[in-house]
């Protein structure tokens, strides 16, 4: 698999690990209903979630993340 295929699909799992639990906490616990729900889980999950992205280097292919809590960006092996 390519890094960023790998890339791709980190994104989508961490993406989808917050968007449930948040769809869940937001319907139980605020007053919102219907397409609202899923929106601010949505705008949430899409501004927490690490973003993962692959960059080609001179010593080939790296993968690298980002996240909101993190200062530094960091590789993945």
């Amino acid at each position: 698999m390519s890094k960023k295929t790998k890339a791709f699909v980190y994104q989508i799992i961490c993406f989808a690990i917050l968007f449930i639990p948040l769809r869940y906490i937001i319907g139980m616990y605020t007053g919102l209903s219907g397409y609202w729900i899923p929106l601010t889980s949505f705008v949430i999950a899409t501004i927490v979630t690490p973003k993962f992205q692959a960059v080609r280097t001179n010593e080939g292919e790296k993968l690298f993340v980002k996240w909101l809590f993190a200062k530094q960006v960091k590789e993945i092996k």
